[in-house]
């Protein structure tokens, strides 16, 4: 019997669970993919069945909501989406996840999404379930006036079901701080209600909290460092003890990569690439500068363009640090000398098996995910084989949650805390991660089995005390 049949066979509980949902596949690839490192917790002689059971219970959303979006576009035409909210669990708190506005959106999608949600939520130490919602509307070529009505709208369905005490979205892919707003303003008119903390990633001029934009690209950084620096690591193909130097592979342009780049420019790691949905932007020698940055930010956020359209600063191609746009590629099919650590930030399953290999061939030794699950289970199968150091998007993109949970806090108090206390608060969440994500696994097991058992735990432990599963 081939590993593969094995696992099969003692993963069999979940056979009815995968009969039921076998027209979601990136659902069923994130069960898969946390119930393999549970494998140990399911085959214990005392608690197995316990711990089978509670997994099952987490695997079935506690509701999905599902309505239609009415918005007239620029002609007067009116248009139809489908809007969703996966209110997954309210285990440990509130329903906590973001809202995505993306063409792939689905139930299975957001399944999968608010299912991987549970446990990074569970790993912040923050009192908040599990949840995730959004629509299969475009924004990419809408006007502003389109992308405000169609958030109204959005917004006129939605609000029955937000409360601070039950369900708190925040932004996500499609769905920034623009749209936020414009979110939060339809709610505000509809239910008379000011100041309540109902969405997370506002404004600070109308209760948002220092450090969000910043916090999933940051705390990112973070947590990579932190491996880095770890002597544990020192068995890995490990070749650095600091950031300095450091050459990384970034995908993605919008918020968490562009945020992510700026601390590693910040901790003097060299930055060798950008991606969008359209191709790929090289920095193949001295690396991405300051001012690049800037230029890709203004770019990306106030124009609304896309990476094609870089015009680099030209004292920074004067100084031969030249860029190089790959037009329908991705960063994960470049080739590219010296790499140490991969950092993918744009959608999930951007890296496949091949993707993995040349970023083996490229020197890679360490991966974070910033995005949610960006790596095929054919991938990590062989970050696995190559020893690499794998930090799993729960872990290493809890940042951005654990500041949204903080500025529920701040809400609930009718306070705005300084940004220097926020960056503190999140160094320490990323920090006490990254322990529990060691201390969860045991033995030969991964960063990625530790962080996968240890929410696991918090969550099964919490529901047999309330007396939801025994």
């Amino acid at each position: 019997m081939n590993p593969q049949e094995n696992n099969n066979n003692k993963l069999a509980f979940l056979n009815d669970l995968k009969k039921k949902y076998d027209h979601q596949p990136v659902f069923l690839q994130c069960v898969d993919e946390i119930a393999l490192s549970l494998l140990p917790l399911f085959e214990d002689p005392k608690d197995g069945d316990f711990y089978k059971r509670a997994f099952l219970t987490m695997a079935e959303p506690e509701r999905c909501i599902s309505f239609r979006v009415p918005w007239e576009d620029d002609k007067g035409n009116l248009q139809f989406n489908r809007g969703w909210r996966v209110e997954f669990s309210s285990v440990l708190g509130p329903y906590k996840g973001g809202l995505r506005f993306h063409p792939t959106v689905d139930e299975g999608v957001l399944k999968f999404l608010g299912f991987e949600q549970i446990f990074k939520n569970a790993l912040t130490g923050l009192p908040m379930g599990g949840g995730k919602g959004g629509s299969d509307f475009n924004p990419k070529g809408k006007s502003e006036g389109e992308i405000r009505r169609f958030c109204q709208s959005f917004m006129t369905e939605l609000y029955r079901y937000l409360h601070p005490s039950t369900d708190v979205p925040a932004g996500d892919i499609g769905v920034g701080g623009r749209e936020i707003g414009y979110m939060y303003g339809a709610y505000k008119r509809l239910t008379n209600h000011h100041g309540e903390g109902v969405l997370t990633g506002k404004s600070i001029l109308f209760g948002g909290s220092p450090f969000r934009p910043e916090a999933t690209g940051y705390g990112l950084v973070y947590i990579t460092k932190l491996a880095v620096e770890d002597p544990d690591h020192n068995n890995n193909n490990k070749k650095a003890t600091s950031m300095k130097g450091l050459r990384c592979l970034v995908s993605g342009s919008g918020n968490v990569a562009q945020y992510a780049c700026q601390k590693l420019l910040e901790l003097g790691a060299t930055v060798l690439s950008m991606s969008d949905s359209n191709g790929t932007l090289l920095f193949p020698d001295g690396g991405m500068s300051t001012e690049d940055l800037e230029a890709i930010m203004e770019l990306k956020n106030v124009k609304r363009g896309r990476l094609s359209e870089f015009v680099q600063p030209s004292k920074n191609g004067g100084n031969g640090n030249k860029c190089k746009y790959v037009n329908g590629q991705t960063v994960w099919q470049q080739k590219m000398e010296q790499c140490d650590i991969a950092l993918p930030c744009a959608t999930q399953n951007e890296i496949d098996k091949d993707g993995a290999k040349q970023l083996i061939e490229n020197g890679v030794w360490l991966v974070a995910e910033g995005a949610n699950l960006p790596t095929t289970l054919a991938g990590q199968d062989v970050f696995r084989s190559n020893n690499m150091i794998y930090i799993p998007a729960k872990a290493a993109n809890a940042g951005g949650v654990g500041v949204s949970g903080l500025e529920m806090s701040q809400n609930a108090q009718k306070l705005t805390w300084e940004p220097k206390e926020v960056d503190l608060r999140l160094q320490h969440m990323m920090k006490d991660i990254y322990h529990q994500c060691k201390t969860g696994s045991t033995g030969t097991t991964t960063l990625e089995e530790g962080a996968n058992r240890a929410g696991f735990l918090k969550v099964a432990t919490a529901m047999k005390e309330l007396g939801w599963v025994q």
